[in-house]
């Protein structure tokens, strides 16, 4: 095989690139302005049972239901899931923009988590012991990447990654959360 026949190989196996150019511009737009704060927004419709459609923007909706051992339908992830989903995916935009950031192209990329969580309480309605630990009490995540990097240098990106990941800080730290009747 030619250098050219595998460069072309390399390029097409690696995954689809990021814009690094528009990437930079957005790290500087950040370094400009350290303070800003942008208000993210969502609505959540509950069409019966415990199908729900969350919107976003402009975009087609998101489906969230329980399982059938949870009297859902099983048509999509409960909302526990959900966010294991979003936190697996704001880590691995955090590995692919912090790979591009260094000129490291990946050819993989997953990321499996799991996560411990006592539904005992049933939404409030079973077992109420207030010494009870709500939400997830432990998640584990495990990022498989792969590129043009040693393994040591694929480590220390999805090391940085997680110290920066917004979903990862907010599962982390404690978060002013307001909820009250429309």
């Amino acid at each position: 095989m030619s250098v050219n026949q595998q460069t072309i190989a390399r390029s097409m196996s690696c995954l689809r690139p990021l814009d690094k150019e528009g990437l930079s511009a957005l790290g500087e737009k950040g370094r400009a302005n350290p303070q800003s704060v942008v208000t993210l927004k969502a609505k959540t419709v509950c069409e019966g049972q415990f199908r729900m459609q969350t919107y976003v923007r402009d975009l087609a909706p998101m489906l969230i239901d329980e399982p059938p051992h949870l009297l859902g339908e099983d048509n999509a992830p409960n909302p526990s899931e959900a966010v294991l989903a979003t936190l697996g995916a704001c880590l691995a935009v955090g590995v692919h923009a912090n790979a591009t950031a260094r000129g490291v192209s990946l050819t993989k990329l997953e990321v499996e988590l799991e996560g411990d969580i006592n539904v005992t309480a049933v939404w409030g309605t079973g077992d109420l012991d207030e010494a009870k630990t709500l939400g997830f009490s432990a998640v584990r995540v495990k990022i498989d990447a792969d590129g043009d990097a040693s393994p040591e240098q694929i480590a220390e990106i999805i090391h940085h990654s997680n110290v920066w990941s917004p979903v990862a800080n907010t599962l982390r730290n404690n978060v002013q959360l307001e909820v009250v009747p429309a």
